[in-house]
């Protein structure tokens, strides 16, 4: 069984949320990364959105598009970015999503893109510049033997799509929460996002996450009975900047969020 379903299946069983993090690979660097992810592990993250470097990436705001470049200087890649999960996979199995552009996959090749993920133990990708109707080419070859999850991305205007969207999805859907790029902040949200969620939820099979624009809890809280989960990032590379990638602070910011998601009964 995939680590998403794995992690997700033992969340339901004991009526848990999850929490989930975005951090950009190669911030500070890809060393830095592997203890960033460990500490976000150690604190009791449940899966890691591990964001793929690209020069032109339309989904992300200003500072997510600031550690891409920095991470881009720095002379990450996605062939060093495959390097560095099969070092974190010698001992930490936290479920690992790539967030990256579809450029990065045509242009390293999408079948050996999707071997190399499953030979390094990517679990899922999230590829925000693909529409479903043109994402044919690489579903033709996610029934290959430990393929990544396709993760549906979900927005407040996707209306009638949402069925199709959903259909055979695995792992969780990945719900917008406001119009418009990361890192903006919750007054921003989608005015109807119960509505939007609770659309979501009554079609979907899989757990719904809500994501975009979260820094703390009480930004999700109005929300957390529509949801099976958040996804933060932008707030946490602020965090990681701010603090000089202190794996103290990230520790404290990811087990205290995840505390509040899921308070002792």
């Amino acid at each position: 069984m995939n680590r998403i379903e794995e992690r997700m299946n033992a969340l339901k069983s004991k009526g848990e949320k999850a929490f989930i993090t975005y951090v950009t690979a190669g911030l500070p660097s890809l060393k830095d990364t592997i203890s960033i992810i460990k500490a976000q592990d150690e604190a009791g993250v449940d899966v890691i959105e591990l964001g793929v470097p690209f020069s032109d990436p339309i989904a992300d705001g200003p500072v997510i598009q600031a550690a891409s470049l920095e991470a881009i200087n720095n002379g990450t890649n996605i062939d060093k970015i495959f390097e560095m999960m099969k070092e974190l996979r010698k001992d930490c199995q936290v479920p690992v999503v790539f967030m990256l552009y579809y450029n990065t996959v045509n242009h390293f090749g999408i079948k050996r893109f999707v071997e190399t993920c499953a030979e390094c133990g990517v679990d899922g990708i999230i590829v925000p510049d693909l529409p479903y109707e043109e994402s044919f080419e690489l579903r033709e070859f996610l029934d290959l033997p430990g393929a990544p999850f396709l993760l549906p991305l979900i927005a407040p205007i996707s209306g009638d799509r949402i069925p199709m969207l959903l259909e055979n999805a695995r792992g969780f859907a990945y719900c917008i929460s406001s119009m418009g790029v990361t890192g903006q902040d919750a007054n921003e949200f989608y005015k109807n996002t119960t509505v939007y969620l609770d659309n979501v939820r009554k079609i979907s099979q899989i757990p719904v996450m809500m994501g975009f624009g979260i820094k703390e809890f009480k930004d999700v809280e109005p929300y957390i009975d529509h949801v099976d989960g958040c996804i933060v990032g932008t707030h946490l590379i602020n965090i990681m900047r701010e603090t000089n990638y202190s794996l103290d602070a990230i520790r404290d910011y990811v087990s205290g969020f995840k505390r509040a998601l899921n308070p002792a009964k």
